[in-house]
């Protein structure tokens, strides 16, 4: 059970005699929220407290904590972002801006778009820290989410639920993404949670009292194969993950085999697999329950070993082994690899080593998988938070609330070909966060784009000057083939570019961004990687002289770049 917000602000938080920024932060905060109370009646500061414990908890740095304490004194108090800034230096104002930012996107109910509503939270926060914050915020914010009415509940229920959770999931907190999916569960659906209530609470102490009797046969079992033990323990199934369980199995709890199931962690990989075999010498094994996630981990980097076996007095028990280090990564994920590590030489962070994949390469799921990769030191795994594979996108709102996936530099006229070829071919005006603004208007993530058009008009020539996307500028030829614009058209010229550069990854990411962010349509990218170096050849949709030279200049300037030509075809 989470200790309430009052329980907690009775003791004196470590967090208000820390030395340094930490302590600073606190007393800050403090200040700043002072007479403010939350819908509950508590301190509004109990809030900011809470999430910064959380977030030391999870062994964050010392900027990730401080920010959490400020997180919401620009918004909810007089502190401008100048001050905060001056008081606390560049980063922890730009990690109060991000929280900030991305707290302004809401859920809006079309499930379909839920995809790209995290990724626009991803490119929007810009460091991963921005959204461990914003979790750790509205982690607090479901424990006390009675305090508010009955339509706001069921909201911010349902947008952790489908936003939140499954964000943390993907970051590999799985401890979290179940505390959050809890704690939604009985807002999004009611019904099913008291039944759920009124028919576990039995099974769940049953079985308890069965995992008990055995635990002593476990113990002696991994004992006599010499498995050095760290824990032996069982946990309950979570209600909303067993929710989700039941609708498969035709809501038969009888079928449920792990509403309580062993964990048991050890020192090492070899002694996960002899456990898993004193386990099978002990009791027989289910045909096809054996998951082995250590050799093959799932997408969000979660391992461990499963095991379902037929036990004592036939009752089916499942297994869960893994190392301590496995376990922290299951349930903390990505905050696991800030937690200090006394066992390496003294060094203050995990060692880790930054891989980086292209975002051509791989999903964006996948590539946050990076931080499970080896990192040198604590500064540069800090660095390779920045969520670089997604800034080359940007994701836009219809007035509807869908969120629409574009590159950088797009244009109201490429968002409106994304809509619908018709939309884009009749569009005649834009209005941007309700201010009406030209087509060739350059877009950013998070703005709520809307289209007006007139029926029976066709696109204007000159859109192929500003449009970004190769499906805007195929469309604007096609409609006008067959007027009297035909004709340049088909005299346009394109810009081939021709680069050479050392090998590196991202370079082709980077070559891309400097062209899109020109107001230029990419028609064709060949990437070469041979022997250490990069041949890129990229066609342009433009004729013009000036700014293909331009563009020119920025690539050279791009690190490892040795050359750049280009023709016009």
């Amino acid at each position: 059970m989470a200790m309430s917000s009052k329980n907690r602000l009775t003791k004196t938080s470590s967090l208000k005699n820390r030395a340094g920024v930490i302590g600073r932060a606190y007393k800050f905060a403090e200040d700043a929220h002072r007479g403010q109370l939350r819908k509950s009646g508590e301190p509004y500061f109990s809030h900011a407290l809470i999430t910064g414990e959380t977030l030391q908890e999870w062994g964050l740095d010392e900027s990730t904590i401080a920010a959490g304490l400020l997180h919401d004194v620009v918004e909810d108090t007089d502190v401008t972002d100048d001050e905060l800034q001056k008081e606390f230096g560049e980063e922890i104002a730009f990690l109060v801006r991000g929280v900030t930012k991305i707290g302004g996107v809401k859920y809006r109910g079309h499930e379909k778009q839920v995809e790209n509503l995290r990724k626009m939270m991803l490119a929007m926060a810009e460091d991963l820290r921005v959204v461990l914050i914003k979790l750790a915020d509205r982690l607090h914010n479901m424990q006390t989410l009675s305090a508010l009415p009955d339509n706001k509940r069921k909201r911010i229920a349902l947008e952790t639920t489908e936003i939140y959770a499954p964000l943390a999931y993907r970051l590999g907190m799985q401890k979290l993404s179940g505390e959050l999916e809890d704690l939604a569960f009985p807002y999004v659906y009611p019904s099913e949670y008291r039944w759920l209530i009124k028919n576990l609470k039995e099974k769940y102490e049953n079985r308890e009292i069965y995992l008990k009797k055995i635990q002593p046969i476990v113990e002696k079992a991994l004992r006599d194969v010499g498995v050095n033990t760290i824990s032996v323990s069982f946990r309950a199934k979570r209600y909303s993950s067993l929710y989700k369980k039941l609708l498969r199995y035709e809501m038969n709890i009888e079928l449920i085999y792990d509403l309580v199931a062993f964990r048991i962690v050890v020192k090492n990989v070899e002694d996960c697999y002899a456990a898993l075999g004193a386990i099978h010498n002990t009791w027989t094994p289910l045909p096809g329950r054996i998951k082995d996630y250590i050799a093959m981990p799932k997408p969000n980097g979660y391992r461990s070993l499963h095991t379902t076996v037929i036990g004592a007095e036939n009752k089916i028990i499942e297994f869960q082994i893994r190392t301590e280090e496995m376990h922290q990564q299951a349930e903390n994920g990505i905050a696991a690899h800030w937690a200090y590590e006394a066992t390496k030489g003294g060094k203050k962070y995990v060692q880790r080593k930054s891989v980086k994949a292209g975002a051509e390469e791989m999903e964006w799921v996948e590539q946050l998988r990076s931080w499970q990769q080896e990192f040198t030191d604590s500064q540069e795994f800090i660095d390779s938070l920045k969520i670089d594979f997604l800034k080359d996108r940007m994701f836009v709102i219809t007035p509807k609330g869908d969120v629409i996936d574009l590159p950088q530099g797009a244009t109201p006229v490429d968002f409106a070909y994304r809509i619908h070829s018709e939309i884009g071919n009749q569009c005649v005006g834009a209005k941007v966060n309700e201010n009406m603004t030209p087509l060739d208007h350059v877009l950013h993530s998070g703005d709520v784009v809307e289209i007006f058009i007139q029926r029976g008009k066709k696109p204007s020539l000159s859109w192929l000057e500003f449009v970004t996307t190769p499906t805007a500028s195929g469309h604007i030829r096609d409609a006008l083939k067959g007027t009297r614009h035909s004709l340049k058209i088909d005299k346009a010229k394109h810009a081939e570019l021709k680069i050479k550069a050392e090998e590196r990854i991202g370079l082709l990411r980077d070559v891309t961004d400097i062209i899109s962010r020109s107001h230029v349509s990419i028609l064709k990218a060949i990437s070469d990687p041979h022997r250490g170096f990069h041949s890129i050849k990229i066609i342009c949709n433009t004729d013009d002289k000036t700014k293909v030279l331009k563009i020119i200049l920025k690539i050279k300037s791009l690190k490892g770049v040795k050359s750049v030509d280009y023709r016009f075809v």
